[in-house]
């Protein structure tokens, strides 16, 4: 309150509080921070104006914590959110507590820890390769050497199956051996961390069809349980995944939901959510999933149309406004054709081409 009062007092010497005021001249310890600012009728408009769009979010965010109670209560939700772990799934049933679902096996995260060694090794030597005079990575490469040893001596007491235990041992005995070498040597050649490169692929290739398989046998029977827990709500469930770009294409978790929801639920009751990082919250989740359900009543109020505002508003007239100004400098507009509002097209890529598209195409 008291520095409140102060910035009163300070406002009120800085503008005057009428005629008098403005006649009488300041002391000079007010010289530093007085002056005359100005501000031209249309600069007070502009702000007034802009002022209703910075109000609109304030509003935007009081109403979407109605709408939020308003969904969860006449819908059951599914959020689907990568993690580390394999992803979690949450449940959320109107009148009940959210459900979290049980964690992918364990053997999910050895498998893809002993695969993210080895490449880790490459992001270790990557800067320094042909570079001789430079040993500022041995220092490191040595730390994870023992981390690597010690990965390898407990490996048989990992709950894990036997030929995939042999597989990830081969995988961690070929890293200490090219540690080993580069350490010696003191140098990385291209050609050694190129040959260690192919040498593991075949060994990294099969860790990862494991883990896939893990991570995926366990999530469809998870769906698979919640659909009949939830019966005839099944077809009122709304669900959504995250993903950032790296994991947009063919992303696990998506495309399990998608077998149980079907097409016809794709960007309507099933939607996939870019995000910036790998890792969400629940809550941010929601809010996302919140705001395009509501700006879909939103659209259907003024424009007629449900999924309107699933797309960039402003990008039909902007596509329009892309292909004029391109006539006008010579350009040929090269945009992806047009689809229309509640596309139930795959969110990711889907147009097939020439090129391998699995690590199997690879061989």
């Amino acid at each position: 309150m008291f520095s409140r009062f102060r910035l009163a007092v300070a406002a009120a010497l800085v503008l005057g509080s009428g005629s008098a005021a403005v006649a009488q001249s300041l002391p000079d310890y007010m010289a530093p921070i007085s002056g005359k600012p100005t501000t031209t009728p249309g600069d007070v408009a502009t702000k007034d104006v802009l002022a209703l769009n910075t109000g609109m979010f304030e509003l935007y965010g009081d109403a979407a914590k109605v709408f939020q109670k308003n969904i969860l209560d006449k819908h059951p939700v599914i959020l689907g959110l990568f993690s580390g772990a394999g992803g979690r799934l949450i449940l959320y049933r109107p009148g009940q507590p959210p459900a979290e679902a049980p964690q992918v096996p364990i053997v999910y995260q050895l498998l893809k820890s002993v695969g993210h060694s080895t490449m880790a090794l490459a992001e270790v030597v990557g800067p320094y390769v042909d570079n001789p005079d430079n040993k500022s990575w041995r220092g490191s490469m040595m730390a994870y050497r023992s981390r690597m040893q010690s990965a390898l001596d407990g490996l048989d007491a990992t709950p894990m199956q036997a030929d995939w235990r042999d597989n990830n041992r081969a995988i961690l005995t070929n890293n200490l051996a090219f540690m080993d070498e580069c350490i010696s040597a003191g140098a990385i050649p291209f050609a050694k961390l190129e040959a260690f490169g192919k040498k593991q692929a075949p060994l990294l290739a099969k860790n990862v069809a494991w883990a896939a398989q893990t991570q995926v046998g366990h999530w469809m029977g998870v769906i698979a349980d919640w659909k009949t827990q939830l019966g005839a709500d099944w077809d009122k469930t709304y669900a959504a995944s995250n993903t950032i770009y790296v994991a947009r294409q063919n992303n696990v978790i998506f495309s399990v939901l998608a077998q149980f929801f079907g097409p016809d639920a794709i960007n309507t009751r099933l939607m996939l959510i870019e995000t910036i990082s790998f890792t969400t919250t629940p809550q941010d989740m929601l809010e996302s999933l919140t705001r395009i359900i509501a700006d879909r009543s939103v659209g259907a109020l003024f424009f007629g149309s449900y999924h309107l505002m699933d797309y960039e508003l402003m990008g039909g007239d902007a596509r329009a406004a892309i292909i004029a100004e391109a006539g006008k400098r010579g350009m040929a507009p090269f945009l992806p054709p047009l689809v229309p509002f509640g596309s139930k097209q795959w969110p990711t890529l889907v147009t097939p081409g020439p090129g391998p598209a699995t690590i199997a195409d690879l061989k």
